[in-house]
């Protein structure tokens, strides 16, 4: 992955539990790194930022899409992004009734619409350099097994809609565009959304899974340093899954 050396990634939720693992792996592939995290993080997110090798801290809040995109594309304009990583998420499970407007809309939002503005704040760069790459985190919730997700699943199934349409639209200018469909992967989002269920939950992956063990953050963050080297240049408009075989 030496060929990574040089470019320039945008990754959100970046201090999330998979947001780490793949800032880790990029920054040891010679990617320089802005990692997008919400404003409140700033204290983290500079720590971690001055942990790795070259990368910066950069503190938006995805629910406001406006000066998310005005902040990015000024961004991009000045330096330029190779690899836009739409990683970040909010997730809360409960039954659909239960949910308000506000908290569907804020799921839609965070999770797939501010995937399409930061693809098109960065595209005109990437357009000019002629190439480019751009994943989104949809999810395995969209086989339909899971319950108390409603709002997230359908943020998920947009960014399904997204990840197609954008590599039919963006792939005569080289750039390619994919998404990654993570399964049950440990994470302190699990441990948050789950609580004291956490354990039944645990059993309930494992008897479901193919594979009888969990997976890890790192499994994910290779997937996704794969779908952003030159090895997978002729792969586009594909939703990539790794969830231990469901």
């Amino acid at each position: 992955m030496s060929q990574l050396s040089g470019r320039r990634v945008l990754l959100t939720g970046a201090l999330g539990t998979l947001g780490m693992a793949q800032a880790s792996a990029f920054a040891e592939a010679g990617a320089a790194l802005v990692l997008l995290d919400r404003p409140e993080h700033a204290e983290r997110g500079r720590q971690v930022a001055a942990g790795l090798k070259d990368a910066r801290y950069l503190g938006l809040d995805l629910n406001d899409l406006p000066s998310v995109e005005t902040s990015v594309r000024s961004l991009a304009a000045e330096h330029g992004f190779d690899i836009l990583i739409n990683n970040a998420a909010l997730i809360i499970n409960k039954p659909f009734e239960e949910f308000s407007i506000s908290e569907y809309e804020d799921q839609i939002r965070v999770n797939s619409s501010a995937a399409f503005v930061l693809a098109r704040a960065v595209a005109p760069e990437m357009k000019a350099k002629g190439y480019g790459k751009i994943i989104n985190f949809c999810s395995i919730t969209l086989n339909g097994r899971w319950d108390g997700y409603v709002p997230y699943v359908a943020s998920k199934g947009a960014m399904l809609g997204l990840t197609k349409s954008l590599a039919r639209e963006l792939g005569p200018h080289g750039i390619r565009v994919n998404a990654v469909s993570p399964g049950a992967v440990v994470s302190d989002a699990e441990a948050r959304v789950f609580g004291d269920r956490l354990q039944a939950y645990n059993d309930w992956v494992i008897e479901n899974q193919c594979l009888k063990e969990r997976i890890l953050p790192e499994a994910v963050s290779d997937l996704v340093l794969f779908l952003a080297s030159p090895a997978s240049d002729m792969i586009t408009g594909q939703n990539v899954g790794v969830d231990g075989g469901w």
